[in-house]
Formats: C-alpha cells, structure tokens, sequence
C-alpha cells in the first residue's frame, strides 16, 4: 500500500464474519514541522475496520482471519499492523500473528501507514543528471545514497528522489530504476523514463549488452600484483558460508553460487595503495568488492571485506565512471562518464598518486 490509504471496502463480508465494518478515525498526529515521512503520513486517511467472528473461523489464527476480513490488503501489511499493536482482540492489543481467535469475538484494526506503506512517496533531493532524453536518464549517484526503500531505510532513497523529480517515473515499475549500486559505491545509473524503455533495457543487462566499468582505490599487500598489469578474475560468487551477511568466491560444487566475470586493469599505485579500472562481465553482489578481496587487495574503507580507512576515506573506495550502451529507440550508442567524487580524488592527491581519466577510458 502506497501513498494515501485507500478509502473503505462497502463488499459485503467474507463467509463466516458476522460482520465488518469500516469507520473514520480521529487522527492524533501532531504537526512537527519537520519534512519526513511522518508528515506525509499525517496527511493519509486513518481508517479503523471491526469484525466479528463467526462460528467458521472459531479457532483460527488471527492473521488469516484479518485476510479474509480486510482482503484488499496485503498479508505483510495486515502482520506489520499486528506488530505495531494496531490490532485488537476485545479490546486487548495483540501482536503475535498466530493468536487463536473464537466465534463471538471482536477485532478493530486501526488501518495505519506503516513505513513500507509509505516508502514509495516523492521526496524532494538534488540529483547530478548527466544525461536525459524522453526514455531514460543516467544521474551520478553520490556515495551514501540508498537506491532502493528497504528495512533501515524507508525513506530519502533514489526511487523516492526519482518520484519527486519526474512525474513519468509514477507510471514505471521501481519509477524506472533497472539496476542498483551500493548504498556507499558513487557513480553513473541508467534510469527508464517508460515501460517500453525499462523492458528494453532490462534485457540489455541481462545479455550483458550494457558496458560498466569502475574506479577502484585498493590496498596493496607485501606481494601485490605490479604497476601496468592487467588481472581476469573468473570466480563464481555466493553467499559466505561463513557469514551469511557477506558474499565470497565459491566452490560451487559444495555451496551455492553464480558465475562471476571481472577484468582488472592497474593505473595508478605505489607500495600501499593503487587505482584500478574495473570491467564487469556479469552483475553479482559486490562482485568487485569480493573479488578484489580475493586478489588480496580489498578496496580502502571496505571494512566488510577486509579494507581500512585510509586518505580520509570513510566508504568503500568504488565509483561506477563510464556506462555505455545503445539506446533503445534511437539505436545510437551512448557513451557517459563521472568523474571521481572529491573523497576518491582527494585521496590519490594525499598520496601522491596520478592518473589520466581520458587514459583510463
């Protein structure tokens, strides 16, 4: 359930319910004056939907009978609700999905927006757009920005960005976002204006017909590979089976995994540190990230994967520079690139390190 709840259901109640009603609440949210998702939610209407229980739900679970009771809405909302203590069970507040209720009982549910419920709202936000035509867009996605609306983080997100900047991206599935980069990886991402353009280029990542190559600063062990050396890296990509919060190189004979394809090209560096082109052939998670680690040079600030803060870095040293691709309509090639953000530039500059974008191309 996105944006404004929706208005009551006047069906008549499911076989067994007794009966269902929907009424207006009074609503107790406070003006802050702060411009967050609660405001918008202050401004949704608070439904509040009761039920009786018939003899033909007697000793289900409460969760399956708000299904049938409030079935315009999904399961995962009607649980979140339950969580939020939203839910009554004559007149007692319940959380656990899997209380058992009897005939005769009552239920009231306050129809509250949760923050999944309110994660797809335009939010106002400066986005670097380096490109922009009437079917796609490619913006410089700085270094801490989330893509998607996820637990931890509901709000302030490029989709919601991406909704506030662009009222076509109301009409296309994610507002037309067709791949992602890590909350702290910086750089370029191609963004459908349109369903047809979206379609398309879905299937230009999948037959891997859209060229990505980063920037990378990496630490340099005692025995690193040298200056002006180029590295192929083919290893499949899994979960850890070690720690299930991060990915690593694989056997796949004995743990899941997919094949993973990168190339490797040296630029810059001295004893501690260098500057690495990044070619990516497939699109696993933090597939540079795992397979720098697994050269033994992880990347400078990547704590997950073995890196340090170093050069004033607090982030994983990675930034998507060039992106290119034939667009879908016109069949021109387009070819884009991003320049490293200050924190990446500042970094090689604190260390003495030199490097020609135009020759990294």
């Amino acid at each position: 359930m996105a944006g404004k709840q929706k208005q009551a259901s006047q069906a008549p109640a499911p076989q067994g319910l007794v009966s269902f009603e929907a009424q207006p609440a009074e609503l107790g949210w406070g003006d802050s004056g702060d411009d967050t998702a609660d405001d918008a939610a202050a401004e949704a209407e608070l439904e509040i939907r009761e039920l009786t229980v018939g003899a033909g739900e007697h000793g289900q679970r409460v969760d399956k009978v708000l299904a049938l009771g409030v079935s315009e809405f999904s399961r995962s909302y009607l649980q979140q609700l339950l969580a939020d203590g939203a839910v009554t069970l004559n007149g007692k507040v319940l959380s656990k999905s899997s209380a058992k209720v009897g005939a005769g009982d009552r239920l009231r549910v306050e129809m509250r927006p949760t923050q999944q419920s309110m994660a797809f709202l335009p939010e106002a936000m400066a986005l670097e757009v380096v490109y922009e035509d009437d079917d796609l867009l490619v913006i410089n996605k700085p270094a801490g920005l989330v893509v998607h609306p996820a637990p931890g983080n509901w709000t302030g997100t490029l989709l919601n960005g991406l909704l506030a900047r662009d009222e076509k991206a109301r009409q296309v599935p994610r507002a037309g976002i067709v791949h992602r980069l890590d909350k702290d990886t910086s750089g370029l991402m191609v963004v459908a204006r349109n369903r047809a353009t979206m379609d398309a280029l879905v299937k230009m990542i999948a037959a891997r017909d859209v060229s990505r190559q980063y920037l990378a600063i990496a630490h340099v062990p005692a025995r690193g590979w040298g200056p002006r050396k180029h590295r192929e890296v083919d290893a499949p990509i899994g979960r850890d089976p070690r720690n299930r919060l991060r990915m690593a190189v694989v056997d796949m004979a004995q743990h899941p995994g997919k094949p993973a394809r990168t190339d490797f090209d040296w630029l810059a560096g001295d004893a501690r540190h260098c500057l690495v082109r990044c070619t990516l052939h497939t699109g696993r998670t933090h597939q540079i990230r795992v397979h720098m680690a697994s050269l033994s040079h992880p990347l400078v600030a990547d704590a997950v994967y073995g890196g340090r803060p170093e050069g004033g870095l607090e982030r994983q040293a990675l930034h998507a520079f060039r992106l290119a691709f034939t667009h879908p309509r016109s069949q021109k090639p387009l070819v884009l690139h991003a320049p490293l953000p200050p924190d990446m530039a500042g970094a090689l500059e604190n260390w003495g390190l030199h490097y020609n974008l135009a020759e990294s191309l």
